[in-house]
């Protein structure tokens, strides 16, 4: 026998003249909730909810209902209306959802359901009518249905929610939203393999005749669900996901063909005897395609600064396409991350921002999407991603299915959250120049070098998901302005043996990876020029930085910057017009504290001294480090054309001190012949397969939290 768990306290609807219930609607471009007895205007303040928790893939459904009912008040709290899932979650997050609403009554919170195509069998056979990938999005489709409402019975599959779903949210349901970000190639080869594919007529959608088979395709499945949210009695607004790289206007201003090739266009779907309606959606950050930075036609619109605001330009441009029609951002947002993939107009960049600029841009880019009069704005994200890879840092992370394992401050795309997913010493341990929290931290889980170290009283260190952590005593208070402390990284065999900042001493032992703390923006992480992932990846295989024999040679004496790219060349025909490969600073290092309460807090802080103690944290990826949870540093070799990886057995340290005034340097003293790195104590540690992590508010919460609160949207 089926059953339901029915909401006690009933959500107030209207009964449509076909007898439906209806609690959302569209109406001319905006979106309507039904309310005290009269429709009024909705403005959707959302947050995008993910599937995953720290050490989990999003498949795994990680997220308890606890958790859930946690989350929902501190998103309640946000000031969000609404939150979006991407696809079917546990029945937990159902569960939690209608028993949060019970409690809240008088002010819900609302969904907006995501249901996933098969994504990769999309972009692998280009073919969105191929019949395993039709059906399979069918199901699915039919499966969320059920979720919703409290009606399936999902079987286990890898990757994929399962569970006996009983609890109705469909009261809570603010709008169906299908689909993935369109592959441009997949859609033009669906176009063009399928062009018999038109004229479709649906129950409750249709494809108009200038439709492409790929929207037809839409309109078919977008009429599935309808015809299947009848039969509940319940009818809810209908919208596809669409993002600036499928979007239906054309871009002067972008190079890469593939960026403006294929279009999806929401106003060539019609919706009838469907009294919820349909909408336009949208992911839009400001950063990407390039076209945001590039396109003269963009600068149309000035900030009151005098600037020109490309984002609010675009996003007026699309709504002025889809007239009469309501079109919401359902994913916008820039990263708290150290690691940058793309530049962008206004410094609204992709990473490269600590947690207040985060939460300013957000805040800045909720007013463009407000003021462009959208019909709703969706903060990505929620959470922090640790599985989540970035195209500029993810052919350095190895093995790839150990991502989920620890966090790269690298990858812009794993700190996209307003909630942090910090490792698990990012907070019990702060970098504030203060050595007492590395008293509190258990003697097995910290290591004193022995030894000793010319003008240095002790060094210690320590690690965890994100970080190597260095904190030393030195005899004498560390002049920034004068000094600069230097630490040797040796991680592998191979690197440099001299250098420069080695003066005339030889080491036994080559350096992966040099780490100097000095005055304010000069402090960095730099790399052995013949092991500098950047130059090997972008020089040697795709031929797009010069690349100096002699630096590539073994003991080349030069540390290189560390890199990011943030832009390939493109040349035709793959491009419109020759454009250069772009790169920015990866490895400096700032000054600052990472104590959220303290004056001079910044997230993004890597070092911090007060007297004669340092603390410093460096990223592992900064070291070499393609996954430390199993121990996986950069190999000096490659294989098939490709870089790899090899076992670390630990770290070395080399510290030395040198003064800048008057040259005089305070270690690596060889004593005879060369100095022996090969005997210096290693710091070692025991791959792991379970993290510690700690969640927090970021700074961008508060400010988004203000943002929401004072959100004005009375004028639309």
């Amino acid at each position: 026998m089926v059953w339901h768990y029915w909401p006690a306290k009933k959500v107030e609807s209207v009964q449509s003249a076909d007898g439906s219930q209806i609690k959302f609607r569209t109406q001319g471009d905006r979106i309507e909730i039904y309310d005290k007895g009269q429709w009024t205007s909705f403005f959707v303040k959302g947050v995008n909810v993910g599937a995953a928790l720290p050490g989990h893939d999003p498949g795994e459904l990680p997220i308890g209902k606890e958790k859930y009912l946690d989350w929902f008040g501190q998103i309640q709290e946000l000031g969000a209306n609404t939150i979006r899932v991407y696809t079917i979650l546990s029945p937990s997050f159902y569960e939690a959802l209608v028993e949060f609403n019970q409690r809240h009554a008088d002010q819900p919170l609302y969904f907006i359901q995501g249901v996933w195509t098969p994504e990769d069998e999309l972009i692998d056979s280009k073919d969105a009518y191929l019949d395993t990938i039709y059906k399979e999005f069918q199901s699915e489709i039919a499966d969320a249905v059920g979720a919703v409402y409290g009606t399936a019975d999902i079987p286990e599959k890898f990757g994929k929610a399962s569970g006996t779903y009983r609890y109705n949210a469909g009261p809570y349901l603010l709008a169906w939203h299908i689909g993935t970000e369109w592959d441009p190639k997949m859609v033009q080869n669906t176009d063009d393999s399928h062009r018999d594919k038109t004229g479709f007529q649906g129950t409750h959608i249709s494809a108009k005749p200038n439709a492409t088979p790929f929207e037809n395709w839409l309109a078919e499945m977008l009429d599935h669900l309808a015809v299947l949210e009848s039969q509940t009695g319940w009818k809810h607004p209908l919208t596809f996901t669409n993002w600036v790289t499928t979007d239906p206007l054309k871009h002067p201003g972008e190079v890469l063909v593939q960026e403006d090739m294929s279009s999806v266009d929401a106003t060539h779907l019609d919706a009838h005897d469907w009294t919820a309606g349909y909408f336009a959606s949208f992911h839009a950050y400001p950063y990407y395609p390039d076209f945001f930075r590039l396109d003269e036609t963009l600068t149309d619109i000035k900030d009151s600064d005098g600037t020109a605001n490309t984002y609010l330009s675009y996003l007026t441009k699309l709504k002025n396409y889809h007239q009469d029609m309501p079109v919401m951002i359902t994913e916008f947002g820039v990263p708290s991350s150290l690691g940058i993939g793309h530049l962008a107009n206004k410094d609204r960049n992709q990473g490269g921002h600590n947690e207040t600029e985060q939460g300013q841009i957000n805040a800045s880019l909720l007013q463009d999407i407000a003021g462009a009069g959208m019909a709703g704005g969706i903060v990505f994200s929620w959470q922090d991603e640790w599985f989540k890879r970035t195209w500029n840092t993810m052919h350095f992370e190895i093995p790839q299915t150990r991502r989920k394992m620890w966090t790269n401050v690298l990858t812009n795309e794993q700190h996209f959250g307003i909630v942090a997913e910090l490792s698990g010493k990012d907070g019990p341990l702060k970098i504030d120049g203060d050595a007492s929290d590395w008293q509190a931290l258990k003697e097995d889980d910290k290591m004193k070098l022995p030894g000793t170290y010319p003008g240095w009283k002790s060094i210690w260190m320590t690690h965890d998901e994100a970080y190597v952590y260095i904190m030393g005593e030195l005899e004498q208070s560390f002049d920034p302005q004068q000094e600069t402390l230097y630490f040797g990284v040796d991680t592998t065999p191979g690197g440099n043996r001299h250098a420069q900042e080695l003066g005339g001493v030889k080491l036994d032992e080559g350096l992966e990876a040099l780490i100097e703390l000095c005055k304010d923006g000069d402090s960095q992480v730099k790399i052995a020029s013949n092991y500098d992932f950047h130059t090997r990846l972008y020089g040697n295989q795709y031929g797009m930085l010069k690349v100096s024999s002699d630096a590539m040679k073994d003991d080349s004496g030069l540390f290189n910057p560390w890199k990011l790219a943030v832009d390939l060349e493109q040349m035709p025909p793959d491009s419109t017009r020759y454009s250069p490969f772009e790169d920015v600073p990866a490895g400096m290092l700032k000054r600052g504290s990472t104590d959220p309460e303290a004056s001079d807090f910044d997230s993004l802080a890597m070092w911090q001294a007060q007297g004669g103690i340092v603390e410093m944290r460096i990223p592992w990826m900064l070291l070499g480090f393609t996954d430390p949870s199993s121990l996986q540093v950069m190999s000096y070799g490659e294989k098939e054309g490709k870089m790899i990886a090899t076992t670390t057995a630990g770290i070395r340290l080399l510290p030395w001190i040198v003064n800048r005034s008057n040259g005089t340097v305070l270690g690596l003293e060889p004593g005879s012949g060369s100095y022996p790195v090969s005997k210096l104590p290693m710091y070692t540690w025991p791959a792991w397969d379970n993290v510690q992590y700690v969640e927090r508010h970021k700074k961008s919460y508060d400010l988004m939290k203000d943002a929401f609160h004072k959100l004005d949207v009375s004028t639309r």
